[in-house]
């Protein structure tokens, strides 16, 4: 059996697969809470209780960075060595980064599980994904002769670099708080939650009464503003969003660039289903597409969002069996 996995800090995807059985059909599989166990392996122990087989190849999508098969989760407090977790499993175990893994699995979706944003050529090329969640992820999808190769950064992470007026005051307000500022701190659920806290500080937007208590209580503050965005009652919550999703987009194209993607930009992660009549704006694309002097290179790039909430699982399965 294949034990495939998508670690996020929030929630984990576990699945047990038949190694020929079907790619997107697993046999047992359950969705558990990160953040409620100490460690990975007393996750994996809670979910193999309840399985009638053992693996004997495992692969897991991990957010964080991956060397030498071992990780330093970036949002929780564990380290997972995929040498000693396969000893311990009985099994041979790869840790990839979970945007290498959403990459995987982009490869194997069908056209009803993504939405086109924005249009463009469709070209045989080179790939890119961005995924927000919990954090802020970003791989990188390649062609050789005998396939795809997903490559994994650590580009969440890489320095915030405001476009306007408006952002520079918005990158030193964050400045103040974090002291470096990376553009996760903005493309994520913490940034969503901070980006209210900045209008609201700086005093943009109006906000209905008793909003603020409702926020400051929220055990999910960006949940509430994203909703109240949709929903449309509560303006400054609007105006947050509409800066989240501009961000998001000029960062997409800043991806584009680096890994001149003419074969498209996937955006996949927790947030981006949610926010889809912004995305379907034309700020996103507006902002995708803005880059001087190399702005008709990206206006010929397509951008789809990834409908499908375990790609990356399906990427690890994927993984697993091209790499028996």
């Amino acid at each position: 059996m294949i034990l495939a996995g998508d670690v996020g800090g929030t929630k984990a995807d576990l699945a047990l697969f038949a190694p020929d059985g079907p790619p997107r059909r697993p046999v047992h599989e359950r969705r558990l809470p990160t953040r409620d166990f100490p460690t990975f392996d007393a996750l994996l122990s809670e979910f193999l209780s309840g399985a009638s087989a053992r693996p004997a190849r495992g692969v897991f999508g991990i957010a964080g960075p991956v060397i030498a098969n071992r990780c330093e989760t970036t949002n929780l407090p564990w380290i997972i060595d995929g040498r000693e977790l396969g000893s311990r499993l009985g099994a041979r175990v790869t840790l990839l980064n979970d945007l290498a893994t959403t990459a995987w699995g982009v490869s194997q979706l069908d056209t009803k599980d993504l939405e086109r944003i924005k249009p463009g050529d469709d070209l045989d090329g080179t790939r890119a994904v961005v995924a927000a969640g919990t954090g802020l992820g970003e791989s990188i999808l390649a062609r050789d002769e005998d396939g795809w190769i997903a490559l994994a950064t650590e580009g969440g992470h890489t320095d915030f670099g405001p476009r306007d007026a408006l952002e520079d005051e918005l990158l030193a307000w964050l400045r103040v708080r974090y002291g470096r500022v990376s553009y996760e701190r903005v493309l994520s659920g913490p940034g969503i939650a901070d980006l209210y806290r900045f209008f609201s500080e700086t005093g943009r937007g109006a906000e209905p009464d008793g909003f603020a208590e409702r926020f400051a209580a929220a055990p999910d503050p960006a949940a509430l503003v994203t909703e109240a965005a949709l929903e449309g009652t509560c303006e400054r919550a609007r105006v947050a969003i509409g800066k989240f999703v501009d961000v998001y987009g000029a960062e997409a194209g800043n991806l584009a660039l680096k890994s001149f993607a003419v074969g498209g930009v996937y955006v996949a992660g927790g947030i981006a289903p949610r926010l889809m009549p912004f995305l379907r704006e034309p700020r996103f694309a507006r902002a995708f597409s803005n880059k001087g002097r190399l702005s008709p290179v990206l206006d010929r790039i397509p951008v789809s969002v990834v409908l499908d909430p375990r790609a990356s699982l399906w990427g690890a399965v994927a993984y697993a069996r091209a790499h028996r």
